[in-house]
């Protein structure tokens, strides 16, 4: 199991959970029937921010998948960050699924760049190099690069990353989030061998996307 830094619930969802569970608490003392709408809120807000620790596999050489979601893309491409040829495994979050973002390698951190940018729907091809994202190209223990970008989507406003240059991380630590809808992208040295197709539902942490 990863080394779980809050109970449940992601520290990132606090003051929206205080926020959206405040009023509707007021609410219901003022008129309970008019109160429905913020308990749907404080509901949505409380599923969104949920954020379980998971079961973290061991075998070598493999990538872990470093966000819930769905398989929107799977192309070989240019990653930009890394400067090479790549596989591009793109991950599209909609905003009911766990937003927190894990590490998809064991790995030393060699560039971390933010970049601002749109905000028009991550499921576009262009929401890869129009959106704001954040792009961090990581070298495995033996090697290789994998290079995964937080992009942000429609209804996104704030990409959260921890980490910085030299830190060393291991698979499944958790990074980051993003809050309200988005995607990651995950670029793969070309000998990788890819484990999941278009359409496929991914569990951070829990899927193998590739194995290198």
């Amino acid at each position: 199991m990863n080394n779980y830094p809050h109970p449940i619930i992601a520290r990132e969802g606090w003051p929206f959970l205080a926020i959206s569970l405040a009023l509707a608490v007021a609410a219901t003392v003022w008129c309970a029937l008019w109160s429905i709408p913020l308990w749907i809120i404080f509901v949505f807000v409380l599923q969104f921010f949920r954020d379980p620790a998971r079961e973290i596999p061991q075998q070598e050489g493999i990538v872990l998948s470093p966000a819930d979601g769905r398989v929107i893309k799977v192309e070989r491409t240019q990653d930009p960050y890394g400067q090479r040829e790549a596989i591009l495994v793109s991950v599209f979050m909609n905003v009911f699924n766990v937003h927190s973002n894990r590490s998809p390698v064991d790995g030393t951190v060699q560039k971390v760049q933010y970049f601002p940018g749109k905000f028009v729907n991550a499921d576009l091809d262009k929401a890869s190099t129009d959106n704001e994202r954040n792009a961090v190209v990581l070298t495995t223990n033996d090697g290789q690069t994998v290079t995964f970008v937080q992009v942000a989507g429609l209804i996104a406003r704030r990409i959260l990353c921890y980490i910085k240059v030299g830190d060393v991380l291991t698979r499944g630590q958790r990074y980051g989030f993003i809050r309200f809808g988005s995607r990651v992208d995950v670029y793969l040295p070309l000998t990788a061998t890819v484990k999941v197709a278009i359409g496929d539902k991914v569990s951070a942490t829990t899927t193998i996307l590739a194995k290198l």
